[in-house]
């Protein structure tokens, strides 16, 4: 691959808050194209990935990862070019030395709906497995287990200061996926 040098660096782009002074997430990029970086709370980073509307990508790495999603940075494109966007996010990740853990290892847990059933308490998987051929209880128990989990997101967001309303897909929360609408 083709090694451009008219798109900026990593390290030369500034770090910008996730929450913003009110508590909302940061909207600035609210239906812009663009590569983004994602870093934890001592700046290091976690995750390098490219949206077409990087805000909501944002959000939902946020839910995914509520303890690694502290700061980020952006670089938006113009006219939306999946070739570009990968370039750059190569770039980044050669710059950066080393894959980040949310593109390797993690990948799924910063790009997928996040799956409760990975997270089931010990009575939980009892009263699931006591609704074994039982369809609608093992929903009702899913969906509880999506809740517990749910509020524990929204608890650790809270702590930080986040007051955004933020709503989950109801429908995912029958098959045991928690993501947002």
């Amino acid at each position: 691959m083709t090694i451009q040098t008219n798109h900026p660096t990593l390290a030369s782009l500034e770090y910008l808050p996730y929450l913003d002074p009110e508590g909302e997430i940061n909207n600035t990029f609210q239906g812009q194209v663009g590569v983004y970086a994602i870093f934890d709370q001592n700046q290091q980073l976690q995750f390098i990935g490219y949206s077409r509307d990087i805000y909501l990508s944002l959000k939902q790495h946020l839910i995914r990862q509520p303890d690694r999603c502290y700061w980020f940075k952006v670089q938006t494109i113009a006219r939306p070019s999946r070739t570009i966007l990968e370039e750059i996010r190569e770039n980044w990740i050669a710059e950066n030395g080393s894959i980040p853990v949310g593109n390797s290892s993690a990948l799924e847990t910063w790009t997928q709906p996040i799956n409760v059933k990975n997270m089931m308490l010990d009575r939980e998987k009892e009263d699931y497995e006591k609704a074994a051929g039982d369809e609608l209880s093992q929903i009702k128990v899913l969906k509880k287990i999506a809740r517990r989990v749910e509020a524990e997101i929204l608890s650790i967001l809270a702590q930080r200061g986040l007051k955004e309303q933020l709503r989950f897909n109801p429908k995912l929360k029958e098959t045991g996926l928690l993501d947002l609408k």
